[in-house]
């Protein structure tokens, strides 16, 4: 953990003031760019322009090979981004394997600064996790470290780094991880990975003219989170305009749209500063006219593997056809019904998988229908029926359209777990934002990591965890590592369809939930929200399993939010 070095408390204020006289600029410039906090400058001179990311599978000795360095991407027509690629591509080479297989990646770090590959979503040992200071030591610039483990489990996953993940993330370290099933019912499967830019600014984790570090966003310091939300507001008040930022992280006085849903969206102008700062978005690091288009047959079965890596909540809409839900977070969906014109709502970190036959030809359009001030356009992709030879289809972003209930859908069956059944460890997770002495934090249980009570298990425990989300305005999507649970209520009120298994849960304001899973992967394994500036601010827990002994030495520099 660090002791923050940028006064974001000051950065958030004039961000606010600035906003209340209708500048644009919120306060001085920040350092050069590559500057996470105590990070080496980055230099792009010479870097390549990043490519397409292409599919790679193990080679002919079983081992598949990342690099990370810098590279120059452009992300939009006409506007390139200082990034850390993979492979020399954002996102990184999709990574496919078949089910059973054994992954083995030799991973090289060729960036200036410390990082780690996290394999999202995978139940891998608890050494191969990637979470610095936690899982594994920190591979340095110029070092190597393989990561080895089954793939048993098929589905849609993601990899990214872990690192200071914030930033790195922003900058480009995240791809695909596809484990195949031993025979595809599918003739065409495509993954997409969303995500936002920023014009502004050379590199995306620090836009020009904020003064901010996204690495930097609260209370992840090594000193104790001191308590509560209400800490570190007193300097707050009696400030003119600014009392809608007592007791949360948002701006001032931006209440704005609702999502389609009726609930409060980070889409809209309760945005806090560091996502409202996102006006680029794309679909496989491409934006607009330059997402490529995905080419279909008519009467093929199409899989879409939809990927949020991003930082906002993304409402997808499949133009033209019918379609299924098949795989949420990578687990398939029994018996879902079809749908046609209604929104699929996917939270950073989630993954959804549809399904449709393509038997309307012509050009379709898959498209955001986000709404409020982050509404995301250019966020769409051309599905494009081969030999066709006329446009069907116009974009209709600004649709409202029906959001599709994901937590109660599929064929109604029983599932591992049920609401009344004994556990052995019941652990209750109060999700909050506040004022800390370095700005705003995050807090489980009115703490912020390392100070957050951990979920303590032994192996074999049944373990139910009740989330709340107390945050007035910011939705959380948790993520828990090396393990996949059961979603069985929401506010009060038991799940219907099939049984919701998951890694990643997003958790709106007012929201409850109860989750259940079995500890069944023996690691000390971190709990937190995938927002992550939010983790950064505190937004982490770990569950620990007793009498684990890990290997990971103590690093001054490492960074596992």
């Amino acid at each position: 953990m660090r002791v923050l070095r940028r006064r974001w408390t000051a950065a958030l204020l004039a961000a606010g003031l600035a906003l209340l006289a209708g500048c644009s600029s919120v306060g001085p410039a920040g350092p050069a760019a590559g500057g996470g906090d105590g990070a080496a400058p980055v230099d792009t001179a010479g870097s390549e322009m990043a490519t397409a990311p292409a599919i790679l599978r193990p080679d002919a000795n079983g081992e598949i090979r990342l690099v990370a360095k810098p590279a120059r991407l452009e992300v939009a027509p006409g506007v390139e981004k200082e990034v850390w690629a993979y492979n020399g591509s954002v996102p990184g080479p999709e990574i496919r394997v078949k089910q059973g297989e054994t992954i083995r990646v030799r991973f090289k770090n060729e960036l200036p600064v410390p990082t780690t590959i996290h394999w999202h979503g995978y139940p891998v040992p608890n050494e191969m996790d990637g979470v610095p200071g936690v899982t594994q030591n920190l591979v340095k610039p110029g070092e190597e470290f393989v990561y080895e483990f089954k793939a048993t489990v098929a589905g849609t996953y993601m990899y990214h780094s872990h690192q200071e993940s914030a930033e790195q993330v922003d900058r480009g370290l995240y791809g695909a991880l596809v484990v195949e099933e031993p025979e595809s019912a599918y003739d065409r499967d495509f993954a997409l990975i969303l995500d936002e830019w920023t014009k502004a600014g050379e590199s995306n984790a620090e836009p020009a003219g904020t003064g901010m570090d996204h690495g930097s966003m609260g209370g992840m310091s090594g000193q104790s989170s001191q308590g509560t939300e209400a800490q570190g507001m007193q300097g707050m008040q009696g400030m003119q305009g600014m009392q809608g930022m007592q007791g949360m992280g948002d701006m001032p006085g931006m209440s704005g749209d609702t999502n389609h849903d009726g609930m409060g969206s980070p889409q809209d102008m309760s945005m806090p500063m560091h996502t409202m700062q996102y006006d680029i978005f794309t679909i496989n690091g491409k934006s607009g006219s330059l997402v490529q288009p995905l080419t279909v047959t008519e009467g093929e079965r199409v899989r879409i593997r939809l990927i949020n890596m991003g930082y906002l909540r993304h409402d997808l809409h499949l133009h033209g056809h019918s379609f299924t839900v098949v795989a949420r977070d990578g687990q398939p969906v029994a018996g879902g019904r079809p749908l046609k014109d209604q929104l699929i709502s996917i939270a950073p970190g989630e993954r959804v998988d549809i399904a449709f036959t393509a038997d309307n030809p012509g050009t379709w359009y898959l498209e955001a229908h986000d709404a409020g001030a982050a509404a995301a356009s250019g966020m769409k992709v051309a599905i494009a029926y081969e030999g066709a030879s006329q446009q069907t289809d116009q974009p209709n972003e600004t649709a409202q359209l029906p959001v599709v209930d994901l937590l109660n859908y599929g064929q109604d069956e029983q599932g591992p777990f049920t609401l009344d059944q004994e556990y052995d460890v019941q652990y209750t997770m109060e999700l909050g934002t506040g004022m800390g002495e370095n700005g705003v934090i995050y807090t489980i249980n009115g703490k912020t990591f390392p100070d957050t009570p951990p979920i303590r298990v032994k192996e074999g425990d049944l373990v139910q965890v009740r989330i709340v989300n107390r945050s007035p305005t910011d939705e959380h999507p948790m993520h828990l590592h090396g393990h996949f649970f059961q979603v069985l209520s929401r506010n009060g009120k038991p799940l219907t369809g099939a049984p919701v298994i998951k890694d990643t849960l997003n958790v709106k304001p007012g929201e409850e939930y109860v989750i259940a899973f079995r500890t069944d992967n023996p690691g000390n394994w971190v709990f937190h929200c995938h927002e992550l500036h939010h983790a950064a601010g505190g937004m982490v827990t770990q569950v620990l399993y007793d009498g684990y002994v890990s290997n990971v030495q103590p690093e001054p520099d490492a960074r596992p939010e």
